[in-house]
């Protein structure tokens, strides 16, 4: 069978930690994963169905796809033809400025959307033309900056604000030791005794808490984290080979797998597109 799957990052020369992803898929699904940044996406063609927030979408043509940092999601092509799609990846304090002044408040850290699909004609529109100012290569360093702008204003306008943080219930406030202690642990052999002893739970109390409350087991989100690093050191230039290591996998093939399933890319042609 022919493989039609396709997959090309392009980072922002102007915009730090903006990068697009154009991607053209029928014979690939992707792992559940979240991401840190915050991703604007478009469905071109095809069907893009995925798992987000507890509920199974589908995303035609022409739809807008806003995943907030640490979503938990995967995604496939549904239906018959190849799927095709955009996705913006934008770190949260690169957004967090525009927010604010979109909200007219004094901080937009921690905006979050409350909606994941939409069709707004505003918004595609606006993703689409910063999505072309970087793949392309044009457009001045101004020109990128405000149309990401009118993304952050759009997103703001559709219903999005800033989530005072309320009083963590208890076993939030335990889940949150433990995934402080992953990420302080990252290029350590982690174990799950020692994860669910930071949080203060036995270990069988741990497991089902925390795949309750964020749809992964605590190693798929061991995995996740040492992935999201590991990119972030290959997009300044760190070996591959080098990064595996470091993050704890056994060799490069088994970090290739990981990698490829939640970036669809090996590390190597991830680290290739990066530094173009």
């Amino acid at each position: 069978m022919r493989n039609a799957s396709r997959f090309e990052f392009i980072k922002s020369q102007h915009v730090p930690s903006l990068t697009v992803l154009h991607a053209a898929m029928e014979d690939f699904s992707y792992d559940r994963h979240a991401h840190e940044e915050y991703a604007f996406g478009v469905t071109l063609a095809g069907r893009q169905d995925f798992f987000s927030g507890g509920q199974f979408h589908q995303s035609p043509p022409g739809n807008v796809i806003v995943f907030n940092p640490e979503e938990v999601h995967d995604g496939q092509s549904g239906g018959e033809h190849t799927l095709d799609y955009l996705m913006l990846y934008v770190d949260p304090d690169q957004l967090a400025p525009l927010f604010a002044e979109a909200l007219g408040r004094p901080s937009g850290a921690g905006f979050r959307s409350p909606t994941t699909l939409m069709h707004d004609a505003k918004l595609r529109t606006s993703i689409l033309e910063l999505a072309r100012l970087v793949t392309h290569g044009i457009g001045s360093c101004i020109d990128q900056e405000n149309a990401l702008y009118r993304i952050a204003e759009r997103t703001a306008q559709l219903g999005g604000e800033v989530v005072d943080k309320p009083r963590a219930t208890r076993p939030e406030t335990l889940l949150e030791r433990a995934k402080a202690y992953i990420h302080a642990h990252l290029e350590q052999d982690i174990s799950l005794d020692a994860i669910s002893a930071a949080a203060h739970l036995s270990r069988y109390h741990f497991l089902r808490l925390f795949r309750q409350h964020y749809g992964i087991t605590p190693h798929q989100y061991v995995i996740n984290c040492r992935i999201n690093a590991a990119r972030a050191a290959l997009a300044e230039g760190a070996f591959p080979s080098d990064v595996a290591l470091r993050y704890g996998f056994s060799d490069s093939s088994h970090f290739n797998r990981r990698f490829k399933r939640i970036y669809a890319v090996t590390p190597s042609q991830y680290r290739r597109d990066i530094a173009r």
